[in-house]
């Protein structure tokens, strides 16, 4: 078969020396690790398909991109995203980049998409398709652990946060599937004079007190970070994938937070604060304890250093 291959031109102030042919530009596409191929917007003839996705699909021979990449299609497909790559007036837009389950061989892709003028003047579809199969199914099985850890009632039932049995097995499992590289932060938090509070306004303002804490922190948070109600006012953040600073950046979101604006139980409005303790590190090996145990000695300092703040911890062994 015969591919039809585009027509590459050297950047302004290459040598003719230096600009690569045509067909050592075909043997990087070859070379990718990922499907790249091109489609004629309005006819959908697959123009070129890459040798990766000629292994994965089969050589073009002429066909529609539908025909060849999908499985099933007797036309062009539903979620087409063609017009989405052309601007107004109909010319070459942004690039667009989404996640897509094949129909032909059930593996998911990430997908980079844009409208480019081919060399004869017409409008093309070109596609850098990366497998991130092994990414999705990673991603499900933390997802599933989440579901699991919900429904054996491992919440705290006055805040519905995980509870620290939770919060241990959560981190042990995202521990056991992170990549050696991946920092790995704890924040432990304490509410300020919370003894007071219960002192002054009884027990169900305590309570409504740490109900109110959790809310304002969960409002900050991805769904991805782990909150727990650590025991008595003390709360639990783990943040899988977070350096020292961006912990520590985000616990300071959290404390601007909750003095944002005053609490209030029974008519009464008082202000609300709490301290912080911050730890992270990044290896092999991750000893939850002693990094659990750096960031509730920084918590420690934040209070002798007068509460309503962020310290760090400066290493952990």
């Amino acid at each position: 078969m015969t591919r039809k291959i585009p027509t590459f031109q050297a950047h302004e102030g290459a040598t003719a020396s230096a600009s690569p042919s045509a067909q050592d530009l075909l043997g990087i596409l070859d070379s990718l690790d990922a499907a790249v191929y091109a489609s004629d917007m309005h006819s959908h003839e697959l123009l070129f398909l890459n040798a990766y996705g000629r292994r994965q699909w089969g050589e073009p021979a002429g066909r529609k991109c539908w025909q060849v990449l999908q499985e099933g299609q007797s036309g062009p497909c539903e979620f087409c995203n063609n017009p989405q790559l052309l601007d107004e007036r109909g010319r070459p837009g942004p690039a667009a980049v989404w996640e897509f389950q094949n129909t032909q061989d059930g593996r998911w892709y990430q997908c980079r998409d844009q409208a480019i003028v081919w060399s004869d003047g017409r409008l093309v579809r070109v596609e850098i398709a990366t497998d991130i199969t092994e990414r999705k199914a990673l991603e499900d099985a933390l997802k599933a652990s989440h579901r699991r850890f919900e429904t054996l009632a491992y919440r705290d039932e006055l805040t519905q946060l995980l509870n620290r049995r939770a919060f241990f097995s959560v981190c042990r499992e995202q521990l056991a599937s992170r990549r050696s590289a991946d920092p790995f932060a704890v924040v432990l938090i304490d509410v300020d004079h919370f003894k007071a509070i219960n002192d002054s306004l009884g027990h169900a303002a305590g309570d409504q007190v740490l109900r109110e804490v959790a809310g304002r922190f969960q409002a900050e948070l991805r769904s991805d970070d782990i909150l727990c109600r650590f025991g008595g006012e003390e709360f639990a953040l783990a943040l899988p994938g977070n350096s020292l600073d961006a912990a520590a950046e985000l616990a300071e979101r959290l404390r601007l937070a909750l003095r944002s604006r005053p609490l209030a139980y029974a008519g009464q409005r008082f202000d609300g604060t709490a301290s912080f303790g911050v730890a992270a590190v990044a290896g092999d090996e991750v000893d939850l304890d002693a990094l659990i145990k750096a960031a509730d000695q920084a918590m420690y300092r934040a209070k002798r250093q007068g509460r309503d703040r962020v310290c760090t911890a400066s290493g952990v062994e």
